[in-house]
């Protein structure tokens, strides 16, 4: 009798110790209530150095909101502006090597008008010889050695107005070649202008500086990050589903963010969901999901308004 009651009362402790560990177990197992979770991103920009010199003005600062355009800073290019004042120099002085074409030809025109005076005079002379000739007052050879002047003085008339045609084209050409060097030049200029602006260090967006590199009186290098800046006003939840999950959704649609209050629980966002990979990938360890760990899972972004409380990094759950 008393072994009998030892066995039922050994059964009946076993079974009171497994229904225990059971409980126990299922009491330790972590309810999760979302559909997904990850961690709040923005769009970071990192802005560099567009040229060589000491930074001599910045006016950046970690937590600083700053407006798309603004000018934050200035590196020094007094170098680059010297090369560009004499590029300049340059141009100004392509215009004093130009002649100009009316000062060459002027001497020729002179010369012109006295044979055309001259022609004038022997037509006039030779008019009055063949009065003469015809009076018998004047011989032959007078009017033919008039006509042969006449005949000299045309043929220097023409020589004259082929040499002034020749004078005009010849200085035209010559300005062409010493201004063919103008257009070379001014885009010297205009390359120098860059590089000038390029000092000018202009902010990009408008967002926060998370992160400041430099600092005022440091020399910079072309491509040397000068800080980091991100528009905070909208944040992205990055989080993972699984493939079960993946007809659920769709871009555009409406969720729930939430994150931890402390006490008070959660609080809750409304959030849209503006990106899902169209590829699978390893599930991340530090992400869990409402079924268990799948393999491979798709990565989503979830658009949320930020009302001053959002982080970048911050944990954050999605419901569906």
């Amino acid at each position: 009798m008393n072994k009998s009651f030892s066995i039922a009362t050994i059964c009946r402790l076993n079974l009171m110790l497994l229904l225990t560990s059971l409980l126990f177990l299922n009491a330790c197992t972590p309810s999760v209530d979302y559909d997904a979770s990850g961690n709040f991103e923005a769009d970071e920009v990192i802005v560099s150095a567009q040229q060589n010199g000491v930074l001599t003005s910045y006016q950046v600062e970690e937590g600083k909101a700053l407006a798309a355009g603004a000018q934050v800073g200035q590196i020094d290019v007094k170098v680059v502006e010297l090369q560009q004042q004499q590029a300049q120099a340059s141009i100004a002085a392509l215009s004093e090597k130009t002649v100009a074409a009316h000062d060459q030809t002027e001497l020729v025109r002179r010369q012109l008008i006295v044979q055309k005076a001259q022609l004038d005079q022997q037509l006039r002379e030779r008019r009055r010889t063949e009065n003469l000739v015809q009076a018998d007052a004047a011989t032959r050879k007078q009017l033919d050695d008039i006509n042969a002047a006449i005949d000299q003085l045309k043929k220097q008339i023409a020589v004259t107005e082929q040499q002034i045609k020749l004078n005009s084209y010849n200085t035209q050409a010559q300005n062409r070649n010493i201004l063919s060097e103008r257009a070379p030049m001014e885009k010297a200029v205009a390359q120098l202008q860059e590089q000038i602006n390029k000092g000018q260090i202009m902010n990009p967006v408008t967002g926060t500086v998370l992160t400041n590199y430099a600092l005022q009186g440091e020399m910079q290098l072309v491509g040397k990050p000068l800080y980091k800046i991100a528009n905070i006003d909208t944040l992205y939840l990055k989080a993972f589903i699984t493939g079960a999950q993946l007809p659920q959704i769709k871009i555009g649609q409406q969720v729930t963010v939430r994150i931890d209050n402390g006490k008070d629980g959660y609080k809750s966002y409304l959030g849209t969901i503006t990106w899902i990979s169209d590829k699978s990938e390893f599930s991340p360890k530090t992400i869990q999901t409402k079924d268990e760990r799948a393999n491979l899972v798709y990565a989503i972004k979830v658009k949320v308004i930020n009302d001053g409380y959002l982080k970048i990094g911050m944990y954050g759950e999605v419901l569906f």
